[in-house]
């Protein structure tokens, strides 16, 4: 059965249709300009159906969803179905210029996905410049019709974005950054589903409320669609248990707070068992960035037992961690274990024919005709293997597909270009260019890859949340400092690691992750900081096609936009 929501999304007419799999839904997003008041302030917003967070989905394992997406808006838009392994459909993943050239003004196109190997919370947003601030929203994949949660059934479900604000418009922010060569203004506010909270007083009265009963356990579905910073996030008085991220179940983790990066999910269970009353719900950022300029604000909503008793005068915060507690960060990240069980078993490939090695760095640039406000009077950019990804005028998919030349290279670095002490100190100035290039790493079908994503202390360190499309990966080591490939895998966990599609790499640190190549066609690898990816930390995976027609990309759709 499905529990009860709470939800302060837009309900919308689902069609079903029953097929082999499952049920096909039927959606309609309209991508819009709408009025919206928060700190004060009024100013048009992206919204999809006029709604800020924009509405849920709510489907099972098996199912296939239909969107159409028709753009009412002034700027280009897409959608990203995040999490949403999309099988041999790269069409319908959702990057610009990656996997389609973006919906203009005026025009329409179809998604379609099926929900295969995702169980859990996942979610949906803009992948077109800064769109993703107000355009998104959850996904909700229920169990298969007849399996049930491999935890207790909880009595409701809860979802919660976690998200920002913005008195100045959005869309404008990448581009006026750009001029300067500085990094992007910071957020005004963070939210809880679209509200600031009670710390800020224009948004006081707006606070998101969530009313319980004593005893009994609600599943909060926490999302972060925060653009350029890391959260913790906790409950006052209400430990917390982790039972999911990123569309997959995790061993139960108990634990006073969560850190999720921008891009992640986590499934976790409230046991409403304190004394009723009224409690604060808070989130504020994890900044590990030395020098790098973040919003210091905390957002908050109120936790109200059902039920008579006097109101506290003022209801209790949670004792959050400070903002550069990355041991914090680390204790809560170092606990994680996949649910590795009959029905979700941890399919870890432990034969490796593809090793890969990654760093991932922020990068400075000379200006052209004036100084900048970067620092040394130069301007961002970033990299991934010193190559700052530079986005085509047409989509690579559709370029690789119909063999069209000059739009990408296929020739990655495997490796770094140049060995040096990733995460020393003081490193050499010359370390501080990067090259460019529109850039894919060929990938066999169904090869077994292990991937080490290594920070690097370039110009900063800074906590990386890198995300995968169109796979899941198995964290299976992470450390500080640099890799050792004599020592490290020797630690690694083989037997139950985290199945996620977005890691944050440690600070001055590194990951590495396991997965088969079984997914054909072109996908996106990039940070989920906005303003990394802005700068270029971004390249591409080309899956090759498998020997026979199951194991092939789909024929694009006849809708798929032009550029």
């Amino acid at each position: 059965m499905v529990p009860k929501i709470f939800a302060p999304f837009l309900v919308f007419h689902v069609l079903l249709i029953a097929n082999a799999y499952g049920k096909t839904h039927h959606h309609t997003f309209v991508v819009k300009s709408s009025p919206y008041t928060r700190l004060c302030s009024t100013k048009n917003i992206l919204t999809v159906n006029g709604k800020f967070p924009g509405p849920t989905l709510k489907v099972h394992r098996g199912d296939k969803v239909i969107i159409k997406v028709y753009n009412k808006a002034k700027h280009n838009i897409t959608i990203h179905w995040h999490g949403v392994r999309q099988k041999r459909n790269p069409w319908s993943d959702g990057p610009e210029y990656i996997t389609q050239c973006p919906i203009q003004p005026g025009n329409k196109y179809t998604y379609k996905f099926e929900l295969t190997t995702e169980e859990g919370t996942i979610w949906w947003h803009a992948h077109s410049g800064w769109a993703r601030a107000t355009v998104h929203g959850v996904i909700i994949v229920y169990p298969r019709r007849g399996h049930h949660y491999p935890f207790p059934k909880p009595y409701a479900e809860v979802p919660i974005i976690l998200g920002e604000w913005w008195k100045k418009e959005v869309m404008e922010i990448p581009g006026n950054a750009n001029v300067t060569g500085g990094e992007p203004i910071l957020s005004d506010a963070y939210t809880i589903n679209g509200q600031p909270g009670v710390l800020y007083p224009c948004s006081k009265k707006g606070t998101f409320r969530v009313t319980v009963d004593y005893g009994k356990t609600y599943l909060l579905r926490i999302i972060s669609a925060v653009m350029d910073e890391d959260l913790f996030f906790a409950i006052s008085q209400h430990k917390l248990t982790l039972v999911g991220t990123d569309g997959s179940y995790t061993k139960p983790l108990k634990t006073e707070y969560i850190m999720i990066t921008p891009g992640q999910s986590m499934d976790v269970l409230l046991e409403a068992n304190q004394p009723p009353s009224l409690y604060h719900m808070a989130a504020r950022s994890y900044s590990s960035a030395k020098g790098a300029g973040f919003d210091n604000t905390t957002t908050a909503a109120i936790l109200k037992y059902r039920g008579s008793y006097p109101p506290p005068p003022s209801p209790s915060f949670p004792p959050l961690p400070p903002y550069n507690a990355t041991q914090a960060s680390t204790d809560f990240m170092r606990q994680l274990r996949s649910l590795a069980s009959k029905h979700h078993p941890a399919k870890v490939p432990l034969e490796i024919d593809t090793h890969l090695f990654f760093t991932i760095s922020v990068n400075l640039l000379n200006c052209s005709n004036k100084p900048c406000t970067g620092p040394l009077g130069k301007r961002f950019s970033s990299s991934i293997n010193n190559i700052s990804f530079v986005t085509p005028s047409m989509d690579v998919l559709q370029a690789y597909y119909y063999g069209i030349h000059g739009v990408f290279e296929d020739d990655f670095p495997r490796k770094p270009p140049k060995k040096f002490n990733y995460t020393g100190d003081n490193l050499p100035e010359n370390l501080l260019n990067t090259a460019f290039g529109t850039k894919a790493l060929v990938l066999e079908y169904n090869a077994s890859v292990e991937l080490i994503l290594q920070g690097t202390n370039v110009l900063v360190g800074d906590n990386h949340p890198i995300h995968l499309h169109g796979y899941s990966f198995h964290v299976v080591g992470w450390g500080f400092g640099n890799f050792d490939p004599r020592k490290d895998p020797s630690r690694y966990n083989l037997v139950d690691p985290p199945e996620e599609t977005t890691v944050g790499v440690p600070n001055n640190g590194w990951v590495a992750i396991r997965f088969r190549a079984d997914n054909p066609g072109v996908w996106l690898m990039h940070c989920h900081l906005e303003r990394h990816q802005s700068w270029g930390m971004s390249m591409l995976f080309l899956v090759k096609n498998g020997a026979t027609p199951s194991t092939q990309m789909v024929r694009p759709p006849l809708d798929l936009p032009k550029c």
